[in-house]
């Protein structure tokens, strides 16, 4: 055996090194353990300041011992590669972990073992810990706000719908894939080797108005519905039209069909006779909860992206009036706070309608919410171009490409997948952004949780509902930061 330092470890005494250096830090960790979750004190007969700092004076000299550079073990090279880089790591990383170790036993105390379920009263919550059948009770209101509970299948029909109808690309046939080229207005993978961008805004637009018209009901639903129907049964018949006729097809083949369905197979006498029943008035302030969160930031991430990919191209445009209106615009959104944003579009702008035009508060407060985040997306497009060498756009033009060839298939694919990461950010940003709308009146769940916490019956149980909305926020976020990541390692090009 080579004569020992412990002053500098090395790898010629790795299984000594190691040995003591586990033994040691496993030891600090233990007597904490001990400590926090049995109240049990084994070094409790050495005086109170040594008893105290022991554990960490233990692990320290652990974790000095296994520091070893290049130890050939894989998993000693990563723990020392990413907590145990040198001394001010090491005490750093020892004390997160008795921070947590001390955490645990009073978090999952209130958590789950002195928490109660059980109950439809707040006399049941007699314990010290959570009462979550605060939660329970009030699930079906942070969910849907305060829609009506026999209309809530209409949401939850809606949502399926959406998702149906926002991943039907997935699933047909490379033969069928171009005709969906009109149909999204996101980044879609219909070639292995290159991206194509959509931007035509049917599916967004179809989504927003079959939300909007499905959930709030009245008989104005079966006119919309008609159109829908009319779109749909278009679309697949067309798929078998042959090309030449396929313009003439889509201008005359809807509108027959939307006049058929609205004057002939139903038309408004048996609405008026009530033979069919037209969908109850929901109005939309009562909508609310996570549905509403959903909402609100499914239509603003969707119609966010097309207005800031324009504003970040017209700011990088030679015309003079195209390139100082996208400054102006992009400057003016980005100088105010949303929530001033969403008071202008609540209180100000009706005054400046005409008086008798009428636009519904939700569709307000989406509308602003997408200008103000259009700003910031339009920025980080702007980075992603201009990130682009000068070769780039020589090489398309240099194939006889104009100005939107050249963008759709050799430059916009190229800036957003630099871009992800950032744009990514922007629409984490906007989901955490949403409880502002409670400023016009509108209740997405932490406006309901903040509802439901001055309720007489419930008052004292506002913890319980904002560790349960910060944990769905949490999963939404996450999943979010999650696909942008898998995208971003799909995409990504070694240079």
């Amino acid at each position: 055996m080579n004569k020992l330092n412990f002053l500098q470890p090395d790898k010629n005494n790795l299984n000594t090194y190691l040995y003591t250096g586990t033994i040691l830090v496993t030891l600090s960790i233990f007597i904490v353990f001990l400590n926090s979750f049995f109240n049990k004190d084994i070094i409790s007969f050495l005086p109170g300041s040594i008893s105290f700092f022991l554990p960490l004076i233990l692990g320290f000299i652990g974790l000095h011992l296994i520091r070893i550079d290049y130890s050939g073990l894989k998993f000693l090279d990563s723990i020392n590669k990413n907590i145990n880089t040198n001394n001010f790591n090491a005490f750093l990383s020892l004390l997160i972990v008795f921070v947590v170790i001390k955490s645990l036993p009073p978090l999952l105390s209130w958590f789950i073992l002195d928490a109660n379920i059980a109950g439809d009263s707040k006399d049941v919550c007699t314990g010290s810990g959570a009462c979550w059948t605060y939660i329970k009770i009030w699930f079906n209101r942070f969910m849907y706000g305060m829609y009506p509970n026999a209309e809530q299948w209409r949401i939850n029909l809606s949502f399926i719908a959406l998702a149906f109808l926002g991943t039907i690309g997935f699933f047909v046939t490379e033969k069928f894939k171009k005709y969906l080229t009109l149909y999204y207005v996101v980044v879609y993978p219909v070639f292995k080797k290159y991206l194509t961008l959509y931007y035509v805004v049917i599916y967004p637009v179809i989504a927003f108005f079959f939300i909007f018209f499905f959930i709030s009901g009245g008989p104005i639903f079966f006119d919309f519905s008609y159109g829908i129907i009319a779109a749909v049964i278009s679309i697949i018949i067309g798929f078998f039209i042959p090309s030449k006729f396929k313009m003439y097809y889509f201008i005359i083949v809807p509108i027959t069909l939307y006049i058929l369905l609205k004057y002939v197979f139903f038309y408004e006498e048996l609405i008026e006779l009530g033979k069919l029943e037209a969908l109850e008035w929901v109005e939309t302030g009562a909508w609310g909860g996570l549905s509403l969160t959903f909402i609100v930031s499914f239509f603003c991430l969707i119609f966010c992206f097309p207005i800031g990919l324009f504003l970040s191209l017209g700011r990088r445009s030679d015309f003079p009036i195209i390139k100082y209106f996208s400054i102006g615009m992009i400057e003016f959104w980005r100088g105010v706070p949303l929530i001033t944003v969403l008071f202008m579009s609540s209180v100000m702008f009706p005054m400046f309608l005409p008086e008798d035009m009428f636009i519904d508060k939700l569709v307000r407060v989406i509308i602003a919410i997408s200008l103000f985040e259009a700003a910031y997306v339009a920025e980080v497009i702007r980075g992603g171009l201009q990130a682009l060498p000068r070769g780039q756009y020589d090489a398309a033009k240099s194939l006889g490409m104009g100005y939107w060839k050249m963008h759709i298939l050799v430059i916009l694919p190229q800036a957003l997948k630099l871009v992800i990461p950032g744009i990514a950010n922007t629409f984490l940003a906007l989901v955490k952004d949403t409880p502002l709308i409670f400023v016009v009146g509108l209740l997405e769940i932490v406006g309901m949780l903040n509802l439901a916490k001055t309720n007489p019956e419930w008052l004292g149980f506002a913890m319980e509902g904002y560790v349960f909305a910060s944990v769905l926020f949490f999963i939404i976020c996450y999943a979010m930061s999650k696909y942008s990541y898998n995208l971003e390692q799909k995409y990504k090009t070694e240079r």
